[in-house]
């Protein structure tokens, strides 16, 4: 910052005879009052560029202050002082793309949309272009809205690929463009509604909550399936019929006959999910969105299924199941295949079911190999590095080393940009000293992301003796939300001593050095410094009449300045600050030498009364909850981070021992997952027994509820395929996409037995064996299309990976797939057998809610 600095010396103020205290009141006296709280502060560095050596003065003490002595005779402040335009002693630099810039960073509140606050800083800077001359200013260094952008355009291409394999499936199991139509409509309608309702809400369009309309996609097809294959399946008998009743009343009866099922398998998908909408903390802030959309788009669907399905189909569907009253080939070859593997699936029923537990005990048990993680890692072109060296270090050295670090990552191939910004600004959001840098790097995304990000980790390496990590920009802002620093594992000692805190920090540190799989480890740098202690000699100073204020007023003054005024020239405010010469920042002797007047207008060095030495002190303090705290921080590399802190909280608990007053907290990533899990475990453990009420409501029989509970678990353990498919490493993703398996598994489960409830209606006489196997094959086409519009409405996730935005979809699908798929062998073999082992008086109960509707 630009200031007027009148710089005095001992030797002018000598040479004049006047004391200091003249000399520090005539420019406030002339320009202003000075500021009193500014009068006694910590002093400033002294010493060479390389190493910064802060000035601490002593204490008061308690003792009558003097008096300054007046001035003889009318000075210019020019004649006792240096008066020019310059610069305060800069406590931070910025450096661009290897050169010396300004960096400006804008930060966004946290309710703003990052597109929005990001197009509209352009334009300012648009508009103030024509004034900045030859400024030049560059928008690109660091733009997180560029992942945003590519993120919200690959979840649109998928959405979009995922739409048109959905209509695939629908044309090639209907065979009828018609009811092809009439289940689509469903989709945009849906998505339409959820989309217009979260606006109403004040939500914006970002990529959790296009997640969510993605993994629903396939689900809100799903009530219009059942209906219109329900709608088409009735008209088609009824066109047999010698007198056929009117298409009216078949549509409105068939729709009514699905009616009960459909709500009900609506309401317990909702209620499956609803846990994650419940989630709080980091996961919540991820998955609220993400659950909106989801439940949201499938109570749309339902409305859709209710209203605009039966209109449709009764508008065009009648002529169709004249012209054609049987199913389409696919469906037919389909059914066939399905009741010869269902016959022998019946008469194996003991087999079918030992070797479904052998299967669900296998997966099972792989369960405790996988690990857990709270968040993948992100593919984001933009880094953001903490760049620290040892503190005390200069301004100048970290700009040389920042400087270096530049040169060498702007020499890699595909990357794009590189700020940094070194120390702190005058008015800044942290605290920080010449020794904390932070490097704000972007890659080129045309490049291998993978060959460029090793390239410039290199590079980091190569810089051994300073604490560096190399993180996505999201990546960072998580670990510091969650913890404050940038690690995976925090290990937080409290207690009242530091040294005893720096001690016990060693033993951990130790510790965890022994652990495989640890990276970047280091004790937080609460170190001690160097730093010039002034301590008052009381009795040589009394002689003097020096008090303890008059003599840390003088040192803080000369040595750090103090502002003692305003200066206003063409519209800018300059401070103007009282301040020594740099000769008496050069070293600890030439402070000594500084001279301080007495009351008596005598003046004194400072040396002779006050001891200077060079002592240890702490660079900062850190307190939380009352206490001092220091923490042990590490990352993973290799092994999974459950694993990896579950092993370092046991050998800490352990090998360290704690005296009293002293304790260890275990934050970071894995605490905020298994707070996650834990709570999302909970809730959806409440949502099973909702869900099973739900049930007994629907059936009023426990044995067919039980049917439906036991086939979810089956259902769930077929998603931990997909997580060894993806890494066998558990992300909330993962969890979110268990819970989205069942609630599919309990819908699937319910229209079925729903369906042989409403077959003992219409059939009542049928043979047993015949009954089962009619009641699953009628109900093949629609389980079929669930899953295959489901499945394939995800396949563009798997199929393109970890693109960036689907991070944390990808493993959601693969869990959503693989867990689909062991569902619907559930629903369509292991479901009809179970039913098949119940009394048929079970089954066959006449549902007050279906009702023949007469034409």
């Amino acid at each position: 910052m630009r200031h007027v600095p009148a710089v005095y010396t001992p030797e002018q103020l000598g040479d004049i005879a006047i004391g200091f205290g003249s000399a520090a009141s005539s420019p406030g006296g002339s320009i202003g009052p000075p500021s009193q709280a500014t009068l006694v502060r910590p002093g400033g560095p002294i010493g060479p560029p390389s190493q910064a050596t802060l000035v601490r003065p002593g204490g008061p003490v308690s003792s009558s202050a003097g008096t300054s002595p007046w001035l003889t005779a009318p000075l210019r402040i020019k004649d006792v002082a240096d008066v020019s335009y310059d610069y305060a002693p800069p406590i931070g630099d910025a450096i661009i793309n290897s050169r010396p810039g300004l960096l400006l960073i804008v930060e966004k509140q946290p309710w703003a949309n990052t597109l929005d606050v990001t197009t509209h800083v352009e334009r300012a800077m648009a508009d103030l272009e024509p004034a900045m001359g030859d400024v030049h200013y560059d928008t690109t260094i660091f733009r997180p809205a560029t992942f945003i952008e590519r993120a919200l355009t690959n979840l649109s291409h998928s959405m979009a690929f995922g739409c048109a394999l959905v209509v695939i499936v629908l044309l090639l199991f209907l065979f009828d463009w018609r009811c092809a139509v009439i289940s689509a409509t469903a989709i945009p309608l849906s998505l339409l509604a959820a989309v217009m309702i979260l606006y109403w809400r004040g939500g914006t369009i970002n990529t959790m909550v296009l997640a969510g309309l993605v993994i629903a996609l396939g689900e809100v097809v799903d009530d219009a399936i059942i209906d219109v294959e329900n709608i088409m399946r009735r008209l088609r008998l009824n066109a047999k019929l010698p007198q056929p009743r009117s298409a009216f009343s078949i549509v409105l009866e068939a729709s009514m006959e699905v009616r009960s099922a459909v709500v009900y398998a609506t309401v317990i998908v909702v209620l499956a999910f609803l846990p994650v909408f419940f989630l709080t903390g980091l996961a919540g802030a991820f998955f609220r969105p993400l659950a909106a959309a989801y439940i949201l788009a499938i109570l749309a669907s339902l409305a859709v299924a209710l209203t605009v399905t039966p209109a449709m189909s009764l508008l065009l569907l009648p002529k169709s199941a004249r012209k054609r009253a049987s199913d389409g080939p696919l469906i037919r070859a389909c059914k066939r295949l399905y009741r010869f593997v269902l016959t022998a699936a019946l008469r194996l029923r003991w087999g079918t079911l030992f070797a479904t537990a052998a299967a669900f005990v296998a997966i099972a048990a792989m369960i405790p190999k996988l690990g857990e993680q709270l968040m993948p890692r992100f593919r984001e072109t933009d880094f953001l590095m903490h760049w620290v060296e040892k503190p005390g270090i200069g301004i100048d050295a970290m700009n040389r080393i920042t400087l270096r670090a530049s040169e060498e990552m702007m020499a890699v191939d595909g990357v794009l940009n590189f700020g940094s910004h070194i120390g702190r600004a005058t008015v800044a959001d942290e605290v920080v000293g010449p020794n904390f840098t932070e490097l704000w790097i972007s890659i080129d995304e045309s490049k291998d992301y993978d060959e460029t990000v090793g390239k410039v980790q290199e590079i980091v390496d190569g810089y051994p003796g300073l604490y560096r990590d190399l993180l996505t920009y999201l990546t960072e802002r998580i670990k510091e939300v969650l913890t404050g620093t940038s690690a995976s594992i925090v290990v937080r000692v409290y207690g009242p001593d530091m040294d005893q805190l720096r001690a016990t920090a060693g033993e951990i540190e130790s510790v965890i050095k022994a652990v495989d799989g640890v990276t970047t480890l280091k004790v937080e740098p609460q170190v001690l410094v160097p730093q010039i202690a002034i301590d008052m000699n009381v009795d040589a100073a009394s002689q003097f009449g020096l008090t303890p204020g008059r003599l840390m007023q003088a040192v803080t003054t000369l040595v750090n300045g103090m502002q003692v005024g305003e200066m206003y020239r063409d519209q800018a405010i300059f401070p103007v600050v009282l301040v020594g010469g740099k000769s008496l920042r050069t070293d600890l002797t030439t402070l000594g030498e500084l001279m301080i007047d007495t009351p008596a207008g005598a003046q004194v060095p400072l040396a002779s009364v006050a001891k200077l030495t060079i002592v240890p002190a702490p660079n900062e303090i850190k307190r939380e909850g009352a206490s001092r705290r220091l923490d042990v921080t590490c990352n993973v590399e290799g092994r999974d981070l459950a694993s990896v802190a579950t092993e370092i909280e046991s050998a800490v608990r352990e090998q360290v021992k704690f005296q009293t007053g002293y304790h260890p907290e275990f934050l970071g990533e894995y605490a905020e997952a298994k707070a996650s899990r834990q709570r999302l475990l909970l809730l959806s453990a409440g949502s099973v027994l909702a869900i099973a009420v739900i049930l007994y409501i629907d059936f009023a029989r426990w044995q067919l509820v039980s049917l439906v509970l036991l086939a979810l678990p089956l259902a769930l353990v077929s998603g931990v395929l997909g997580v060894f498919a993806g890494g066998g490493v558990v992300s909330l993703g993962s969890l979110v996409g268990f819970v989205t398996v069942l609630g599919i598994a309990a819908r699937n489960a319910i229209m079925l037995l729903s369906h042989y409830r409403h077959l003992a209606v219409e059939e009542p006489d049928l043979d047993w064996s015949e009954f089962i196997l009619r009641g699953a094959e009628e109900r093949l086409a629609p389980i079929l299309m669930t899953a295959l519009t489901t499945g394939l409405a995800l396949v563009p996730l798997v199929l393109t990976g970890e693109l960036p935005g689907q991070e944390i979809e990808y493993p959601m699908a693969l869990v959503i797939l693989t867990g689909l798929a062991g569902a619907t062998l559930i629903n369509l073999l292991v479901l009809p057998v179970l039913v098949s082992s119940l009394p048929a008086s079970t089954v066959r109960q006449r549902p007050d809610a279906i009702e023949p509707i007469e034409a």
